[in-house]
């Protein structure tokens, strides 16, 4: 299959007062991974439908290999949709499902019946070719949809949600399934979720989409572990958010003082221009919190002591929620990985938490990029 590279340029979509999609230049490169990523309302399928020609914008260019389709109707943009609800024929077999838009396009019957045979070797489900889809689990069905769209061989594949209806465990082998067709077939796929594990697992890179706008474009290390908004660290993982002050830069070094202590402390500048007095926000994940009681020791960069809330055991990660002792700082949340014969914490029992400069980073609190 070949891959196509995607460009979109002052892309906008309006519905009268309320703005869909605020101009938006995105170029997705052959063969990449994309996910469009963020909450309900943040425009993600707005952009998905535009470029599908499901809907058509009030600004802006789609370019596919450098070729304008804007205002192409959709069959015109050789571009493939799988949906979350699989949009099967219920009274057609597997394989004629399969080669419908091949029939469509009118290629030959002997060239279909080998494409088709050949899609349903790539979703690893060639036994199934003349069952109803109505004999078939939802993983299948899926798989299914995916193969009647790479069968007519698209420059580009868009996914909308389309493992929402799967339960954790089944979407959690789809992920690897469609990450393995990728790898196979090389082409450009964009795909859309609000699951944030989804997309860190999946893509090569993720658009993080908020309010219509993109809030910030990268790789998932690149959000993970540098975003550049409050949104970004928060909407991402899970993400302790604390005040603080800047008191002096040193290279992409800040040192810092938190709302409410004395004690100076460190964090990385994360890539941002701080001045000296700027209030920030500083990130530091809940597992790069560092648990002991209280008065231990350490070389850690920032140190805070609290009562233990609550413990929460889910699956590999044990989870620490501790209200700080210093008044007006919101509850941490402390994790590491779940262990047997592990010492039990009490509720109630006061804890030190610690981090090492390097995993706290300094936030701006406003617009990513």
């Amino acid at each position: 299959m070949v891959s196509s590279s995607l460009r979109i340029h002052e892309l906008c979509k309006r519905y009268g007062d309320f703005v869909a999609l605020a101009p938006t230049s995105l170029d997705v490169a052959s063969g990449e991974f994309l996910t469009l990523l963020g909450p309900s309302g943040s425009g993600k399928t707005t952009l998905l439908s535009l470029i599908a020609g499901l809907a058509h914008p009030d600004e802006g260019r789609i370019l596919i290999d450098d070729t304008d389709v804007t205002h192409s109707p959709a069959y015109d943009r050789d571009i493939g949709v799988v949906f979350q609800n699989y949009a099967l024929f219920p009274h057609m077999t597997i394989e004629d499902n399969i080669a419908f838009p091949l029939k469509m396009r009118k290629v030959a019957d002997a060239e279909a019946r080998r494409r088709t045979a050949e899609a349903l070797e790539t979703v690893r489900l060639p036994h199934v070719a003349k069952r109803y889809p109505r004999e078939l689990s939802g993983g299948q069905q899926q798989r299914i949809a995916l193969a009647r769209c790479i069968v007519y061989r698209p420059a580009i594949i868009l996914m909308d949600e389309p493992l929402g209806a799967l339960d954790k465990k089944l979407r959690d082998q789809m992920q690897l399934e469609i990450k393995r067709i990728h790898r196979e077939l090389g082409t450009t796929i964009v795909y859309v979720t609000h699951d944030q594990e989804e997309a860190m697992t999946m893509s090569d890179r993720i658009c993080l989409m908020n309010a219509g706008a993109i809030e910030q474009l990268g790789t998932p290390e690149d959000l993970y572990f540098r975003p550049r908004s409050v949104f970004v660290a928060d909407f991402l993982g899970e993400s302790n958010l604390l005040s603080a002050t800047v008191r002096g830069v040193d290279g992409d070094g800040l040192d810092i003082v938190l709302a409410a202590q004395a004690a100076p402390s460190r964090a990385v500048g994360n890539g941002g221009s701080f001045a000296a007095g700027e209030p920030i926000k500083v990130m530091v994940r809940p597992q790069n919190l560092v648990v002991g009681d209280a008065g231990g020791g350490g070389q850690l960069s920032g140190r805070i002591s609290g009562r233990l809330l609550d413990v929460m055991i889910s699956g590999s990660l044990t989870r620490l929620y501790i209200a700080p002792e210093t008044v007006g700082m919101p509850q941490l949340v402390a994790a590491h990985p779940t262990r047997s014969g592990a010492a039990p914490y009490e509720i109630g029992q006061l804890l030190s938490l610690g981090w090492h400069a390097a995993d706290a980073v300094a936030i701006r609190d406003g617009k990513g990029i």
